[in-house]
């Protein structure tokens, strides 16, 4: 039997949303739809999820020099990232401690201080309240300049990973590395395939709004079932390409052969033999995909040159590690094979920011680089032949769940059969919905916390 929740009044309009609550939103095989539709919740969540979790705010390839800052959000909170003059990374609220007003206007730059443009107030690039305008008046008060309640204020908790700098708006928590868990080897995946062991951000990224719940996004990562069906078009159109442009199967090109990799409309032979391991926290991965490793040259150039820089052994170990996506919930999800990762941010309860970044692997061949961005274009980019059909599904899983015809939504897919050992769940195929069910149940578990 399944529990009971008093959908009578909209859902808006519903009383606070106690723990009990909430918890009966999540069960073992489906959900509850107001966890997509409801405004109080998605304010909760806000609450509750992501000023607790670990959030990534970016990498430090974009604060190379003193005085470099990058500027973003978590939730709603404006954050900073900077480099100080001991070379050292901080992350604080981008907030003047007089008005408010948001002392970095731009997304990136370099200062030499932080200035206010309201009313001039001077910080330095590790926060400290620096000079006060007409400091005179000021005699008697706590205003002054060096004093620690008046600078930007740091957040509580900031780490960095292999130079992905994650912080938190909670002084309380597991640490970076006990969040993170297994899932840390998308990172390390992506860091471990540069020769020269270093990855940084290349370009700039691309932005896109997804009129949808920011969940559905973590949702689809894992899923190998859509990928045949909502895809298939994209499946075609490289199958008639190939054949029209290569008479020979062994000339076309990597990045067009990925997409003909699923069978549609019943994706079985790509997708059924693979499996999800499903960590604490929401996070997980897809194992295999498809071969992303050949003998074109482009491909035997990049690896020779891993070998000989990290020896045989090593190097083998490195490229034959075969992930799809690995989601750190709730906010990055991440495609090491193609040194690429896009970042999550809720900006209402129907309405998602996306951004997608690149990065370039240190020592790598240029050709190598050059044909990852071209898959990066072709799969995640605004201009995508592939990333717009997720889109559309989940516009229309939005605007549909607003229809009170049925309150649940179904996670059953191979329900019962995943295999536990720990704290991870292992799907039995890769067409299970475990990695649905692990997000939910970490979900449940902010969400019902009260304090």
């Amino acid at each position: 039997m399944h529990a009971a929740i008093d959908v009578a009044a909209p859902l808006e309009g519903r009383q606070t949303w106690s723990a009990d609550r909430i918890r009966a939103l999540v069960e073992p095989d489906r959900v509850h739809r107001s966890v997509y539709t409801d405004p109080a919740l998605f304010e909760l969540e806000l609450e509750r999820l992501w000023n607790r979790a670990w959030v990534y705010v970016g990498h430090e390839s974009q604060i190379r020099q003193p005085g470099d800052y990058f500027a973003t959000e978590i939730g709603r909170n404006p954050v900073l990232m900077s480099r100080h003059t001991d070379g050292s990374v901080r992350v604080m609220f981008n907030r003047c401690t007089h008005k408010g007003v948001m002392v970095a206007r731009a997304r990136a730059g370099r200062v030499k201080n932080f200035v206010c443009s309201y009313h001039g107030w001077v910080f330095g690039t590790d926060g400290a309240l620096k000079g006060v305008p007409l400091a005179d008046g000021y005699e008697g008060t706590p205003v002054r300049a060096g004093n620690p309640d008046f600078g930007l204020m740091p957040l509580p908790r900031v780490a960095s990973y292999r130079g992905f700098v994650f912080a938190s708006l909670s002084a309380d928590g597991p640490s970076l590395t006990e969040f993170l868990g297994p899932a840390a080897v998308g990172i390390d995946d992506m860091v471990d395939r540069a020769p020269d062991g270093e990855v940084e951000v290349y370009g700039t990224c691309a932005r896109t709004i997804q009129h949808a719940n920011w969940k559905f996004f973590f949702e689809n990562q894992l899923d190998g079932v859509h990928a045949g069906i909502t895809h298939r078009s994209s499946t075609e159109a490289a199958r008639k390409v190939a054949a029209s442009k290569y008479a020979d199967p062994a000339q076309v090109p990597r990045e067009v052969r990925m997409f003909m990799a699923q069978e549609p409309p019943e994706p079985k032979s790509v997708w059924v033999k693979l499996n999800s391991s499903n960590f604490r926290y929401g996070h997980g991965f897809l194992g295999g995909y498809q071969e992303h490793r050949g003998d074109d040259p482009v491909t035997t150039e990049y690896e020779a040159l891993v070998k000989r820089k990290l020896g045989e052994e090593e190097g083998e170990r490195i490229l034959a590690r075969s992930l799809h996506h690995t989601v750190i919930y709730p906010c990055l999800s991440i495609q090491s094979q193609f040194q690429q990762l896009r970042v999550i941010k809720p900006l209402g309860v129907d309405r998602t920011l996306m951004e997608i970044w690149h990065f370039r692997l240190k020592g790598a061949p240029q050709a190598f680089q050059r044909r990852n961005m071209i898959i990066a274009n072709m799969v995640n980019t605004p201009a995508t032949i592939i990333s717009c059909d997720d889109y559309e599904n989940w516009y229309r899983a939005q605007t549909g769940l607003q229809a009170r015809a049925q309150d649940w939504v179904s996670i059953h897919r191979d329900h019962g059969r995943d295999r536990v050992e720990g704290d991870v769940v292992h799907s039995r195929v890769g067409t299970s919905e475990a990695f649905q069910r692990n997000q939910y149940a970490a979900w449940a578990e902010y969400m019902a916390r009260e304090a």
